[in-house]
This record gives C-alpha cells, sequence and structure tokens, in this order.
C-alpha cells in the first residue's frame, strides 16, 4: 500500500502567492538604460538600411524637387550604410556600406556623399548632394551647347529639366570645370569617358595634373616631376582605375554645382534615391518666424514622387 499523500489541486491553491518586489532604484535605471539603447539600435537601422529623410538644400534639381523639399530616401536599394552618427549623442561612427540591390543607372536621381571639391583629395566636410545620375562607368559622355549625348546619342531633359539657351558663360569658366587644365565650360563639355574598374590610363607629365586627385581619392600617393609620375614612390606610365564611377548632373543645368565641376562619383558614395515628397516649405524664413514658416508650407508638394 502507497502511504505517500496523492497530489492536491486544492492543497496547491491554498499555498500563498508570491509577490513581486518592488523594482529597486538601480533596477528601474537599468530598464530604462535597455529601453532607449534598443530605441536606438532601431533608429540606427531604419535610418542606416532602409529610409532616410533628406533636405533639398539648393535649387540645382529645381523643378523635378524644390529647395526645401523634405524627401524619403530609399537606402537599401544601393546598398545600406551605417549611420554618420549616433542618434540623440552625436558620435561619430565609421562609415561602411553593405552591398545593395543595384548599381546606380542612368537616368535614377540618386543621393551620395560629396568627393571633394575638384582639387581636394578629401572633402572638407561629410555632406550628402542630390543630382541625377546621367552616366555611368564605361559610359562616354559629352555636353555640346547645352545639349547632353551619352555614347553618341542625344539624351532628353527630363521631365522638369531646364536650361536657358541664351545664357551666357560665366567669365574664368574653364578655369573651374573638372578636370583641371581641360578646355571645358558648363554648356560645351567633353568628350570624357566614366571610369569603369579596369581601365588603364596613360600618364605623362604632361596630363597628370587632371587625374591627380582622382588617384589620390582612390588611396595613392602620387607625385610628379617633369620628366617622370610616381605613384606610392613608383615610376609609372599606366594606372588601372580600382573603381565604378558615374557622372552627377542637376536637372536646373544652368545653376548647378555637379560633376561638370568636381568629376566622377565613386558608385560606393550612393547612398539612396529619393522617393516622395513628405513636406515641404520655404526653408529662407527663420523658424523664429514660426507662423511665416508654417504660412509657407507647401501643401501641394506633399506626396510628390521623384522621378
Amino acid at each position: 500500500m502507497n502511504d505517500k499523500p496523492a497530489f492536491s489541486f486544492a492543497s496547491l491553491l491554498k499555498k500563498k502567492k508570491e509577490v513581486k518586489k518592488p523594482e529597486t532604484a538601480k533596477e528601474q535605471f537599468i530598464s530604462w538604460v535597455k529601453t532607449i539603447f534598443g530605441a536606438i539600435i532601431v533608429v540606427m537601422f531604419i535610418n542606416g538600411a532602409a529610409v532616410a529623410s533628406f533636405v533639398v538644400p539648393t535649387g540645382s534639381m529645381e523643378n523635378t524637387v524644390m529647395t526645401g523639399d523634405f524627401l524619403f530616401v530609399n537606402k537599401f536599394l544601393y546598398g545600406p550604410t551605417t549611420p554618420q552618427l549616433i542618434p540623440f549623442l552625436n558620435i561619430p561612427l565609421p562609415f561602411y556600406k553593405f552591398p545593395g540591390i543595384k548599381e546606380p543607372e542612368k537616368n535614377d536621381v540618386i543621393v551620395f556623399i560629396y568627393p571633394g571639391d575638384r582639387d581636394q583629395a578629401e572633402p572638407t566636410e561629410f555632406v550628402y548632394y542630390l543630382k541625377r545620375c546621367v552616366a555611368t562607368a564605361g559610359d562616354s559622355l559629352e555636353i555640346l551647347n547645352k545639349k547632353l549625348f551619352v555614347n553618341g546619342k542625344e539624351v532628353e531633359l527630363p521631365e522638369h529639366g531646364r536650361y536657358d539657351r541664351n545664357l551666357p558663360i560665366y567669365p574664368g569658366d574653364k578655369q573651374r570645370t573638372f578636370p583641371p587644365g581641360a578646355d571645358y565650360t558648363r554648356d560645351n563639355y567633353g568628350p570624357i569617358r566614366i571610369p569603369k574598374k579596369g581601365d588603364v590610363l596613360d600618364l605623362t607629365p604632361q596630363n597628370i595634373r587632371q587625374w591627380d586627385v582622382f588617384i589620390t581619392r582612390e588611396g595613392h600617393e602620387v607625385t610628379s616631376t617633369s620628366t617622370n609620375v610616381y605613384i606610392d614612390d613608383n615610376i609609372v606610365t599606366q594606372y588601372t582605375v580600382e573603381r565604378d564611377y558615374c557622372f552627377a548632373l542637376g536637372d536646373n543645368r544652368d545653376n548647378s554645382l555637379d560633376s561638370r565641376y568636381w568629376g566622377f562619383v565613386p558608385f560606393d558614395n550612393v547612398v539612396g534615391s529619393p522617393i516622395v515628397v513628405y513636406w515641404s516649405w520655404n526653408t529662407d524664413i527663420p523658424l523664429s518666424d514660426f507662423f511665416a514658416k508654417l504660412g509657407s508650407t507647401r501643401l501641394g508638394r506633399m506626396g510628390t514622387l521623384i522621378r
């Protein structure tokens, strides 16, 4: 005969329920830190990998986009990137770009990291630009009397693109365009080949000024004498391009500082493509004049798709 008492639900119910102890101040603080940290991680992921916000700072793409448009940018398309700063803390992070599902194509409107002024190996500040990709790696580009030709075929202006046939060239324009030493202007430019990975450049002491910044941006040290060109202290006569590039042009052709002035954009610098305008107002009105600022809201721009 088994003398062990039978299991009883009644006896189980009689047991006192354990009372949860209130959290200590330390435990509450740890829980708060975990919540904030989790929120930061989510914001960083969304901002870095999927969608980001971009405010149009200039009129170089009018009327495709307008100064003061707030855009949602698809960052997943060309490859998500690490954010520039830790949200809320403004702590800089190392930049890294992950593989995307496509590369920039002709006619894409792109957001990219500004590569720097024509004669700068590195930009003085980290800033995003918005332009239209009009030619990609391996293409030949030429502008004749303001008309754009890619691979020998005329490219029509985008839907909202514009230029003034009667607007004269600015004095000294040839001294400002890329590459230095070329006889190019804003309205008559090229022909020029957009560098493609594997392209071989012939280098001489006479033409190295056109390529020294380009090669330096690819991570090499360039020097020259009257007789020789040196890359990383080695005498060279050729250089093999290490990355793919595109040519970025503003839709508002006469009012755009673009690849005509500072050169090619590496594919690695392209971080996204704008999708839609979600807000728009006059950026010339200061926030201190709040009601005037609010009154400048362009309701008709909201929901505009970017093409």
